[in-house]
């Protein structure tokens, strides 16, 4: 790749446009048509686009299409990654900033790439800052493995509402000290591979229930309780000199006189809250401009764009009206606003010509060993409680997503015992079957990680699941979001475990905790009773 010269020598070859043109990062798809990498290529060309931000495919969530197209699973999505990143930068005339959302890795976009806990997983894990340190180190590896120079994460939200739709599982916890220490020891992980890093969602998107895909959330809260808590995890790690702050789009009326505005378009917010009270000096990249959340505000193409840099942002992502976007800003915008915004963004892109490109992706074999051997949590009961029930007769049973039962699998290497698989087809075959037995070992598996439609369990699963955990002695294990449990009459439970993952060696790990071999060391990241 091009190096890219230092910012005076820049500033003086670029035109108002082409620095204008830095500023948008329309989205790339891995999965586009021939016709619609070319468009892209075109937009590069003629108009001076200064980065792509890279998606999986125009049917997935990120494209407000939450559950209504299907998304193709693309087994080449590595290669075809890389192959882009060439066609794309070869028609810039300055190098391309590329960026993606690898929040748990690369495989948030990207198939058959490694894929890493959940931050609510690490969240899990008691004083573990070296191993989240880890973490963010091996997914940067992977990031510049792959050739992207910019990691949108992590999620610095406090997930403090179980309904939360959006952030959840992607959010470290409900506990705002907490949320800090492990956004910090990501950071610090993902700087020492010398990518670039951006904390989100601010000021804060942990406390809604709607999801700025589809709406706009507003939080009702007090200009001291956003401070207090919203607030304090970005506050902190602008301080420590992050780089980059994604603002959401959200609204707090708190923070904008009354207004419900989005953060994204709001000059109180970021150029006030954001710049002026904690003092950030640093990149200010918008959420998603294609989220209905605000692209609905703004018919006529262009006025986004112009109203979003107009507020403080740095950095359009997912812009669909470049051309546009461009004509306005160059019509509205002053000399010092654009040259303050340009300066931000190629400070930026000058320290992509540090960076170092990995020949290998990273093996998160151990990393989820260890990750799962931590965050493993006794929600209800104790170890005690599991060992009764280990060392007595007991039938095996499996309810949700008919993946592959490791759990079941590895118990069975030391102990021989009865296994089920409750569907909605055979309820009663299942009902019958465990009349003679007083002990059960309940496998869950979500079929969703967000809470849309209840994970994703049938009404069906879940009043057999209450039904068998009120009659029998039950001891649950939870291989799947932790706010599920919210869907299950814990009181009636023995005991309940919360593994966070169906990954191979979580599901191994649960299976040495039920025999006696290890305990729980997790802790329950998020507030569930």
């Amino acid at each position: 790749m091009v190096k890219i010269p230092q910012y005076k020598q820049a500033s003086e070859l670029l035109t108002q446009s082409e620095k204008i043109g830095q500023f948008f990062m329309p989205a790339a798809f891995i999965n586009d048509t021939e016709a619609e990498i070319q468009h892209l290529e075109h937009q590069i060309r003629t108009l001076g686009i200064g980065g792509i931000c890279f998606f999986h495919s125009r049917a997935s969530a990120a494209t407000n299409f939450e559950g209504k197209k299907k998304v193709i699973y693309n087994d080449k999505s590595l290669t075809t990654l890389k192959r882009l990143i060439k066609r794309y930068q070869a028609c810039a005339r300055y190098p391309l900033l590329i960026s993606i959302d690898a929040e748990w890795g690369l495989a948030m976009r990207i198939e058959e790439t490694p894929q890493y806990p959940y931050a609510i997983t690490l969240g899990a894990m008691n004083q573990q800052e070296e191993l989240i340190y880890e973490v963010g180190k091996r997914i940067a590896q992977d990031c510049l493995h792959a050739g992207i120079h910019w990691n949108f994460a992590p999620v610095v939200d406090i997930n403090s509402n179980p309904n939360n739709p959006v952030i959840g599982y992607r959010s470290f916890g409900s506990n705002k000290h907490k949320v800090l220490a492990a956004s910090k020891a990501f950071l610090k992980g993902a700087q020492s591979q010398g990518i670039l890093s951006c904390i989100k969602h601010f000021p804060g998107h942990g406390d809604t229930a709607t999801d700025s895909h589809l709406g706009m959330p507003i939080i009702d809260k007090s200009e001291i309780e956003v401070f207090n808590e919203e607030l304090f995890p970005f506050k902190a790690l602008i301080k420590e000199g992050v780089e980059a702050v994604m603002v959401g789009h959200l609204a707090i009326p708190a923070l904008t006189n009354g207004e419900a505005i989005p953060a994204t378009i709001s000059a109180r917010i970021i150029k006030g809250t954001l710049r002026k009270t904690l003092g950030f000096k640093g990149l200010v990249v918008s959420d998603a401009l294609n989220m209905h959340a605000i692209s609905k505000l703004f018919p006529e193409n262009g006025d986004l764009e112009w109203t979003a840099f107009d507020a403080g942002n740095d950095i359009l992502c997912f812009t669909e009206n470049c051309e546009a976007g461009i004509h306005k800003i160059m019509q509205n915008a002053t000399p010092a606003q654009i040259e303050d915004s340009f300066e931000r963004v190629w400070r930026l892109k000058e320290k992509i010509n540090k960076q170092q490109r990995p020949s290998e992706l990273s093996n998160v074999a151990e990393i989820q060993k260890t990750v799962a051997l931590n965050s493993l949590t006794l929600l209800k009961g104790d170890e005690t409680t599991v060992n009764t029930i280990s060392s007595k007769k007991f039938v095996g049973l499996s309810i949700g997503k008919n993946t592959e039962n490791y759990f079941f699998q590895e118990i069975s290497n030391t102990i021989d015992f009865p296994k089920l698989h409750f569907n909605n087809e055979n309820g009663d075959a299942c009902q019958a079957a465990i009349t003679s037995t007083d002990n059960l070992v309940i496998a869950l598996y979500p079929r969703h990680i967000k809470p849309n439609n209840k994970f994703g369990l049938s009404d069906q699963e879940i009043q057999f699941l209450n039904k068998t955990t009120a009659t029998k002695n039950v001891i649950l294990y939870l291989f799947g979001n932790p706010y599920c449990v919210q869907h299950i009459g814990i009181e009636t439970l023995e005991s309940c475990v919360l593994v966070y993952q169906d990954f191979k060696a979580f599901q191994q790990n649960a299976a040495q905790h039920f025999l006696g071999k290890i305990k729980a060391k997790g802790i329950v990241p998020v507030n569930l009773i």
